[in-house]
């Protein structure tokens, strides 16, 4: 059977996961193109481009004929056909709101996509101020709305849709990924994580992770950047990984 959907993106979650996350949670089928044509595509030049881009995730829709580049056009693109998007305008407004602050979040974590690299400094700051405020930001938003650990949704919404796959997307795969930062999650955003967790824990979803995992590992964003990350976050957490909150 041919898929619907055909995702060009690197062999790590970064900014594609959200997108596989929506997509496996409706059911949806799509391949995703090999690293190769990835690059291939990404190489192109402008005018030979099917959607004219600057880097993935592209995503090629079959059905329509339609190609787009652009993790959040691409979400909206896909909300409304996979059922994920309330009807009401504030609703869907709320989401693409929550799917930009996961957005803002990875960026600040790879320090721009890697512009910076990390010093122990500058994670330690970070640590301590930006990342606790954006966990309180998801927290508080999901409390406005009725979300506890025990269950709920980000915004009140019956089942989950686009603003609770953009979170769990983005925590529960860094709570995988990076799990050092586990105990600095669960502090100052126990019910979003809880939230995550059964997201991610869902069949089509845990199913998409184990498949991830396997052929990935623990790799999260690539390249110097992942590296950069990763060498502070092992001395941070040498450190005892504390923040004002937990210590």
């Amino acid at each position: 059977m041919r898929h619907a959907f055909t995702l060009y993106y690197w062999p790590v979650p970064f900014r594609a996961q959200v997108l596989r996350y929506m997509l496996a949670h409706a059911g949806a089928a799509w391949d995703e193109a090999p690293a190769d044509r990835v690059a291939a595509l990404h190489a192109a030049a402008v005018p030979e481009q099917p959607v004219p881009f600057m880097g993935p995730p592209v995503l090629r829709d079959h059905a329509a004929g339609k190609w787009l580049s652009q993790t959040p056009a691409i979400a909206l693109w896909l909300a409304p056909r996979l059922r994920l998007l309330p009807e009401d305008s504030w609703g869907a407004s709320m989401s693409i709101k929550v799917l930009c602050d996961t957005i803002d979040v990875l960026h600040e974590m790879t320090r721009n996509c890697g512009m910076m690299m990390w010093t122990e400094e500058d994670w330690a700051r970070f640590a301590e101020t930006r990342l606790p405020r954006w966990l309180s930001i998801f927290e508080e938003t999901g409390r406005r709305h009725g979300l506890s650990r025990s269950g709920g949704t980000l915004l009140g919404t019956p089942a989950p849709g686009l603003a609770d796959l953009a979170t769990a997307a983005l925590w529960a795969t860094i709570r995988d990924c990076l799990p050092q930062l586990s105990g600095l999650l669960s502090a100052h955003a126990p019910a979003v994580m809880a939230l995550s967790a059964r997201i991610a824990d869902s069949p089509a979803i845990a199913a998409l992770r184990a498949e991830q995992a396997k052929a990935w590992g623990d790799a999260w964003c690539g390249g110097q950047i992942e590296a950069s990350l990763r060498h502070v976050l092992d001395r941070w957490a040498g450190k005892g990984g504390k923040t004002t909150r937990e210590s």
